[in-house]
């Protein structure tokens, strides 16, 4: 599988990241998926070469962290874990290291790999408290208990807040497909300027371009509230759709791999965070990790996804 280096980590950030909201109970999926179908599902990851694992502590009031921590066994310092903070702690230093030991604690780790702030939100929307946060995590960064440190959901505005503290952190988790692409422009040159790269979080558009449009897959939270798998949204992401089809034919791979690879091969992308509850699909988008796009296959794509963002308007 692809990787890359990144600063302040020894193990090569895989292409894929699995991403763990689905192996626990979450208003966002659900509680459908047993302790036991969480191991396999982690397990399963390893053995498709996946080698970074994103939970929180927000996933499952911890749960996540804890099925994931049992899961990776003794094979958890192998691995890069990305962790994040919810952005209601009390803004000091002990209630950001308490979160942290909770979240270690969880894990059954003496660190993390990365550690983010979950949202801004209206917790952070001043100077002086971005200020403060940003010295909370450069403290816990200090402390070697975060190896590197993050943040999550933040835009353009919220990075200003930051002053010169921005390149402290290394990524920015962000959702990111070709049916959703606000966090180029103003927000990605503000990343790159500060050296953050990105994480992109909803590579498939929670699995509408993966075809997830069956009676199970609609019944899930996560996709009620979704502005994409509505009308007009939904009839106008077929063009985008049919591509993705197109070339998943020609690789003789599924369609959220093509989804998935085309994340991968955009501008500033260190790795794609990708989901499951389920076993069989783990197993198919770990394939997504070798897949490198021909010019002229990114070039469809992208033309397919211009075509919808000038249709339905959503900015780009």
């Amino acid at each position: 599988m692809h990787s890359k280096k990144v600063e302040g980590l020894d193990i090569p950030w895989t292409a894929l990241t699995l991403g763990c909201l689905q192996i626990a109970p979450s208003q966002a999926w659900g509680d459908l998926c047993s302790a036991e179908e969480a191991d396999r599902v982690v397990k399963t990851a390893l053995e498709g070469g996946i080698r970074a694992f994103d939970t929180a502590e927000g996933y499952g009031d911890g749960e996540s962290e804890r099925r994931l921590g049992k899961a990776l066994g003794s094979r958890k310092n192998e691995v890069l874990i990305i962790s994040k903070i919810w952005p209601d702690a009390e803004l000091s230093l002990e209630a950001y290291q308490s979160r942290l030991e909770g979240t270690l604690k969880a894990l059954g780790r003496d660190y993390v790999d990365v550690y983010l702030v979950h949202w801004p939100g209206m917790y952070l929307d001043t100077m002086v408290k971005t200020g403060k946060m940003c010295d909370f995590m450069s403290a816990l960064k200090e402390s070697g208990k975060a190896r590197t440190v993050g943040i999550s959901n933040f835009r353009a505005p919220d990075i200003g807040l930051m002053s010169g503290a921005a390149s402290l952190f290394t990524v920015n988790q962000v959702p990111y497909n070709l049916l959703q692409r606000e966090y180029e422009g103003a927000h990605l040159r503000q990343c790159e300027r500060a050296g953050i790269g990105y994480m992109a979080y909803a590579p498939s558009a929670r699995g509408l371009l993966a075809g997830r449009l069956d009676e199970e897959a609609l019944k899930a939270p996560t996709r009620q509230d979704y502005h994409l798998y509505y009308q007009p949204h939904l009839g106008e992401s077929q063009i985008v759709r049919h591509t993705v089809q197109e070339i998943a034919q020609e690789l003789n791979t599924v369609p959220i791999n093509v989804a998935l690879a085309w994340v991968i091969q955009q501008r500033n992308i260190i790795t794609a965070v990708v989901g499951s509850r389920k076993v069989d699909q783990v197993k198919e988008f770990c394939a997504a990790g070798d897949i490198t796009l021909t010019p002229g296959q990114l070039d469809r794509l992208n033309k397919s996804s211009a075509q919808f963002h000038s249709a339905s308007g959503i900015i780009v």
